[in-house]
């Protein structure tokens, strides 16, 4: 929470939430102060998330999730508060001040990740400058070979590194504790133990030797040496453009010089899951042409690059996944996917493309002439080649109805029915069910199937299908009159003092105020009180000068989301006093009607017929009642008189 003076308050200040989230999230204006797009945090089709412009939150109607421009920064980067704070700061070029934590584990933690961002820096660096020199020769020699100028080797930062375990450590150690060398994933290491004692967890094993090797229990030393040796080096850079690790391809054609490619194992930085290759420098123009390039290899991934297509990215180092799908989608939610097309490739190709399905991606595939990846169709068709096969790209079913007929000879009744087979789970990943049942339609004519027996298949398949979709959260059924009187507290939370306040009396002519008429009334006469939004209302009568952000009046999660859907909608009707007074009517009449139930209900007691002073008593106030919610202009006196 951001309080008057404090850093966070001032960020917040000068924050533009729309701009802000507008980085992560493709808005458009839904209104004079409301702005809309799709939920980053659930899949969604139609937009139900909104930032409202002037108030500075977001809310989202689908999924529930609400806040101010911290949590989502907060949440959408997976970070702390104190983190998200930074990252809001330095967007805007305000100056940090020194960092401060909530608790001793986090600053050790936040610590941790910027050594180790600082160390990945470094060995860049050092993998860059030992590129030029002499024992990089065969290095250059590989990457000109692959096509790849200076100029593109220096936007990705390329580099090489040595043969040597150890030149790589002795740069670093001078500046990072071996416990941050250790982390990096830079290095692995050697324990002089046997048997048993290698199961002593290394955090045991806590004494050092003078050149800063670790020593364990028994005093035998620990030796660092370098992961990645005589390997031509590719940084794996976050959506911010931090180098978070490396993917190193081997120059060795020794059988001990391990895999081919070597990546960077997951660290407190590094999550391969959630890291998609290039997007650091791909994002504005995905955002720009609303289309991402995924291909499958960084090599691949540079060469599209290098050939004009910035708006390219790929998996890094593993199978595409949700949290990749997610990430992208803060940009774009069309992509062409131009995965090998060798059978291994066309395998995962068709798991990708089902993932992006469940994410609801608008998909079209490329598919490259047999024994091309994108890099050598490039390197040897041209870049103009390459874009008019992307222009030919198919929509992800065309490319899989296409598969399944080359597949399972649909020509004949057993090949319709392996391919139907083969098609049902696609199918049946699609969130949406009319879009299910259009599909139906499309296939069956291309298979020259009878609709109505694949629709019949594709019930079936549905009805087996999870529900994956988040429903709406579910809220308090608020009334429209509560909701006026929420919207006139909200509109300021503290009333004006009494010498301030102008009437008819002194002579002037009094400012209609809705927060301060709100006040008066519910204060006077309790109307709030049973009403599914009492708590609500009683927090926004309660909330003193200090809070300056209405959505940190509310005390629960539920009560903002509540707040958040009514002021997101609040320039649909301008806040008039005569809208306002209609609102405290509708509540007295919720109030004379709980009333008029509460004496029928004494009414009906058996035990009332011996008591006729207390009946005769019960019935007047059921006629006071009855007429009272008769009258059109039911104003406080009349309220009075049933009381």
């Amino acid at each position: 929470m951001a309080n008057p003076g404090d850093f966070a308050y001032t960020v917040k200040q000068q924050a533009d939430i729309v701009r802000i989230i507008g980085d992560y999230v493709k808005l458009k204006k839904a209104g004079a102060q409301n702005y809309s797009g799709l939920c980053p945090f659930h899949g969604e089709k139609t937009p139900s998330f909104s930032v409202h412009a002037t108030r500075q939150f977001y809310h989202c109607f689908g999924c529930g999730v609400s806040g101010d421009v911290f949590s989502f920064v907060q949440k959408i980067e997976n970070i702390t508060f104190p983190e998200a704070i930074r990252v809001v700061a330095q967007k805007l070029g305000i100056p940090l001040p020194k960092a401060t934590y909530s608790n001793p584990a986090e600053a050790k933690e936040a610590k941790l990740r910027s050594q180790l961002l600082d160390a990945h820096e470094r060995a860049t660096a050092f993998f860059q400058e030992c590129l030029n020199r002499p024992e990089g020769a065969r290095a250059r020699e590989y990457l000109a070979g692959r096509g790849l100028d200076e100029k593109t080797i220096a936007e990705f930062r390329i580099g090489y590194a040595p043969d040597s375990g150890f030149l790589l450590r002795d740069r670093l150690a001078n500046e990072f504790a071996e416990e941050v060398l250790r982390e990096s994933g830079l290095f692995s290491w050697k324990e002089a133990l046997s048997g048993e004692q290698n199961q002593i967890p290394r955090s045991a094993r806590n004494d050092k030797s003078e050149n800063g090797s670790r020593t364990t229990n028994d005093r035998r030393p620990t030796t660092l040496y370098s992961k990645f040796r005589n390997r031509i080096m590719f940084p794996i850079a976050n959506d911010a453009g931090k180098i978070i690790a490396f993917t190193g391809r081997t120059l060795s054609t020794d059988e001990k010089a391990g895999p081919k490619y070597l990546n960077s194992p997951e660290t407190p930085i590094y999550s391969k899951s959630k890291v998609l290759f290039n997007l650091d420098h791909a994002k504005e123009a995905i955002r720009k042409l609303d289309y991402a390039i995924l291909v499958e290899g960084q090599m691949d991934c540079i060469s599209v690059y290098a050939a004009g297509f910035h708006n390219v990215i790929a998996s890094s180092g593993t199978a595409f996944t949700e949290l990749q799908a997610k990430l992208l989608a803060r940009f774009s939610k069309n992509v062409v996917v131009n995965f090998d097309p060798d059978t291994a490739g066309a395998k995962a190709t068709e798991r990708t493309l089902g993932l992006l399905v469940e994410e609801e991606f608008q998909i079209r595939v490329l598919t490259l002439e047999s024994g091309f990846d994108p890099d050598l169709y490039i390197r040897r068709k041209g870049k103009d080649a390459y874009s008019e096969a992307l222009r030919g790209s198919q929509k992800y079913f065309d490319y899989l109805i296409e598969r399944a007929r080359s597949q399972f000879a649909a020509r004949t009744p057993e090949g319709k029915v392996k391919a139907v087979n083969y098609l049902l789970p696609h199918i049946q990943r699609i969130p949406n069910r009319i879009a299910r049942d259009e599909l139906a339609q499309e296939i069956a004519q291309k298979l020259g199937i009878d609709s109505a027996i694949l629709r019949q298949e594709l019930r079936h398949v549905a009805s087996d299908r999870s529900a994956s979709s988040i429903k709406p959260a579910q809220q308090l059924q608020v009334t429209d009159a509560e909701k006026i009187l929420i919207r006139a507290l909200a509109s300021s939370r503290q009333m004006q003092p009494e010498a301030e306040r102008l009437s008819a009396r002194d002579g002037a002519e009094e400012e209609f105020d809705p927060a301060r008429q709100a006040h008066y009334i519910l204060q006077a006469e309790n109307l709030h009180r049973g009403l599914a939004a009492e708590s609500l209302i009683e927090s926004l009568l309660n909330a003193g000068a200090e809070t300056a952000d209405v959505m940190d009046v509310p005390r629960s999660e539920g009560e903002r989301r509540i707040l958040a859907s009514i002021l997101l909608k609040e320039e649909d009707e301008e806040l008039t006093a005569d809208r306002l007074e209609g609102a405290v009517r509708a509540l007295r009449r919720i109030h004379l009607r709980r009333k008029l139930e509460e004496t029928q209900l004494q009414l009906k007691q058996p035990t009332l017929a011996d008591d006729k002073a207390r009946m005769r008593e019960l019935l007047l106030q059921v006629e006071r009642l009855s007429r009272a919610l008769r009258d059109p202009n039911l104003g406080e006196d009349e309220l009075k008189r049933t009381g």
